[in-house]
């Protein structure tokens, strides 16, 4: 069941690179926030198995700003059964493009999956649309989240918060071409990349297609697993914060 309502949060940050797949050596951003990355952040601040967020579209608030940044990394990756790697040996030096001074306002809903909440330890006291959306809200003005946010990549924190009257979207026109939506996950959990075209920045908001977020809503969605002693912590949590809604 999809809500008919709308959530809106509001996220700012000195930079934000979301990273065109395209593009592999150098990092760039696309002008605007993706999807995923917006999904991402709601998710950061409330996430429960039982629903999924529809990320509608995003307000953007700042003018569209890029800088380069130049950063020493390591070209070898790290595993398992090694125990050190020798910085100097591998050390490179790479540019990124990414945005700098941003604001946007996220508009999503709540999705809804009965099959899951039928599942739910809890089945006493099942959880509504209106209870997410209400408990969402509250973790907003509360300032709460899981994990920091974060705009791309984990380097650059966001920063959230409930809109006000004065957040109103930059009158700009800004064509994209085409834009990773999200990572489709099938049955066997394979990973499909989800893209879409002709996408543009109206009039400073970006629209996200309808048929893409509904695609989603199927994906198995799969995540690492989590040890007995967390889950028991984030229900509990949780059923603290649900007795006073």
């Amino acid at each position: 069941m999809l809500d008919k309502e709308i959530v809106r949060l509001k996220v700012t940050g000195d930079f934000a690179c979301f990273t065109r797949p395209d593009l592999k050596v150098e990092r760039m951003s696309y002008p605007c926030i993706t999807p995923s990355a917006a999904r991402g952040i709601l998710e950061a601040i409330l996430w429960k198995p039982e629903f999924q967020w529809v990320v509608r579209r995003i307000l953007v608030l700042n003018p569209i700003i890029f800088t380069s940044i130049k950063k020493n990394e390591i070209s070898k990756k790290g595993s398992r059964g090694v125990e050190h790697i020798e910085i100097e040996k591998f050390r490179v030096q790479r540019n990124s493009i990414v945005l700098k001074d941003v604001a946007y306002i996220i508009e999503a809903s709540v999705f809804v999956n009965e099959e899951r909440i039928k599942q739910s330890k809890d089945t006493a006291n099942p959880l509504t649309v209106k209870k997410y959306r209400t408990m969402f809200e509250r973790r907003v003005s509360n300032g709460q989240c899981w994990h920091q946010p974060y705009l791309g990549t984990r380097e650059f924190a966001a920063d959230f918060s409930a809109p006000t009257e004065d957040d109103v979207p930059l009158k700009i026109n800004y064509p994209i071409g085409s834009m990773l939506y999200d990572m489709f996950y099938d049955k066997a959990g394979k990973a499909i990349p989800l893209f879409f075209y002709d996408v543009a920045i109206v009039n400073g908001v970006l629209e996200y297609p309808e048929e893409k977020a509904i695609k989603m809503l199927s994906s198995t969605h799969l995540q690492p697993k989590q040890s007995d002693e967390y889950n028991r912590v984030v229900y509990e949590h949780y059923k603290v914060e649900e007795a006073d809604l």
